[in-house]
């Protein structure tokens, strides 16, 4: 093996508890649960999915080069002419061994992020400003759930410096297990908003369910928590009661450790005045909207209790630029001219809704103000008075021109006045050719809604159809 080994063949056996079929590999490079994406000399697990049984593909990840794959006993006979085989009763919870041992030989500085809306972004923008510090593992695109963890757990090398984890949830009790692996140094929540009712009483139960985070913070770890929602005092307390011994906030509120003092717009990104623990900064945030400023804190705050300067961990947040389907701000080259496309589809709920609709207000100098919109899903019996709430949101934004799909969406779009009416069809396929048909130069189009409203495919199209403009996004 040519590259660095992550896991010796003798260090597997005993992270898995496993028994060993064929010859016992020098080591493996990497982990990895799916074949599409396997590289040579990386451990293969068998995971049991929803829709596949990753037993399947072990002859698939064998012929690509795996080291060894990692199979349940009652698949090991059926699968041990293939290759080498670590043997364990259940592949899930062997992943969940690995990444225990792998955190358990760790030396690095923790954090874990979860919250209803912003956890991604800020995980990457944390990845990014302590990359600047030292090694830095992160969780890959948002492996947040209770295969993601482990996954990330198991590939994080024991030479990094720091481990930023996201973790997510759809019931209560989902974040436990998951924080007990990762004990994180700090843990961050972004914010709570309505997302998942249908599995909740109330917006209390999800920040219940969110502080849980807090249970897996190691002795004298750090809590950083938005001041600004309702259910600070709440999960504050939570926070309290757990290893936790400081409490940090951030947002708007005076109060906050970190406090938002002024931002101003600069082509596309931001400038940002801010107090945080009572020294006055400022710095440049690559990226827009009010809600990234407010997560700029939270970040700062994070990267500080990790041990970086705080200077220097401002600096780094010039280069921060928001993932794809999350706030991805592109210019495009329709046959009338250049006009701008926030890429916004990743995912959608009732505030991530009203910080994409405050975004789009902002952006100074739009011929018109485009909106086109999918399901927010998981919202239980309120999904349709949620979805007609959008409309003020619509209308403080300045919004000029409303597609939508989707049947929750139709809710929103029978309320809306005539003269935003551009067209809705029940699903985001019916309203592609229109919105492409629409978009005129200076326009600028925001897409989003829920991943099971498949808004991802229009942006995908709009940008095979038009190209990206060599000018300046």
């Amino acid at each position: 093996m040519t590259e660095q080994i992550l896991w010796s063949g003798f260090g597997l056996v005993t992270a898995l508890q496993a028994r060993v079929h064929g010859a016992l590999p020098a080591g493996a490079t990497g982990v990895s649960i799916d074949t599409r994406t396997l590289k040579p000399g990386e451990l293969y697990f068998a995971i049991i999915g929803e829709t596949n049984d990753g037993h399947d593909f072990v002859a698939a990840a064998l012929e690509k080069g795996a080291s060894a794959a990692v199979v349940d006993e009652a698949h090991a006979d059926a699968l041990k002419a293939l290759g080498p085989l670590f043997v364990v009763r259940d592949t899930l919870r062997a992943l969940e061994s690995l990444g225990v041992a792998s955190r358990a030989r760790s030396k690095a500085g923790v954090i874990a992020v979860t919250g209803s809306v912003g956890k991604t972004s800020t995980k990457e923008a944390l990845k990014l400003v302590l990359s600047t510090a030292g090694e830095t593992h992160a969780s890959v695109a948002s492996y947040n759930n209770h295969w993601g963890v482990p996954l990330t757990l198991a590939r994080m090398s024991q030479s990094a410096k720091f481990g930023v984890f996201e973790i997510g949830m759809n019931h209560a009790g989902e974040i436990t297990p998951l924080v007990a692996m990762v004990k994180p140094h700090a843990a961050i929540v972004t914010t709570v908003a309505p997302v998942h009712l249908e599995n909740f009483a109330s917006v209390d139960g999800i920040a219940d369910a969110k502080a849980e985070i807090f249970s897996g913070l190691t002795p004298n770890g750090v809590a950083i928590i938005h001041r600004d929602i309702a259910q600070f005092d709440r999960m504050r307390d939570i926070a309290r009661a757990s290893a936790s011994a400081q409490v940090l906030s951030f947002g708007e509120d005076e109060k906050a450790d970190a406090r938002l003092e002024k931002t101003e717009l600069v082509a596309g990104a931001q400038v940002i005045t801010a107090n945080v623990l009572g020294t006055h900064i400022r710095y440049r945030l690559g990226a827009p909207g009010r809600h990234m400023a407010v997560n700029s804190l939270a970040v700062l705050l994070g990267a500080r209790a990790l041990g970086m300067d705080l200077p220097d961990a401002a600096r780094a947040l010039a280069k921060f630029e928001p993932p794809s389907g999350r706030g991805q701000r592109l210019k495009l080259l329709a046959p009338s001219g250049v006009f701008t496309l926030l890429d916004e589809s990743y995912n959608a709920n009732p505030a991530s809704m009203k910080a994409a609709f405050s975004l789009l207000g902002e952006e100074p100098g739009a011929r018109r103000r485009i909106a086109v919109l999918g399901d927010m899903l998981e919202l239980g019996p309120e999904s349709a008075a949620l979805h007609r709430g959008l409309r003020e949101s619509i209308e403080a934004a300045g919004v000029d021109l409303v597609f939508a799909s989707g049947p929750m969406m139709k809710h929103l779009f029978d309320d809306l006045p005539a003269s935003l009416k551009g067209g809705w069809a029940e699903a985001s396929s019916g309203i592609a050719d229109r919105v492409a048909g629409a978009i005129e130069a200076g326009d600028i189009v925001m897409i989003k809604g829920s991943n099971g409203s498949r808004m991802g495919p229009i942006v995908t199209m709009l940008k095979e159809r038009f190209g990206l403009s060599t000018e300046a996004a």
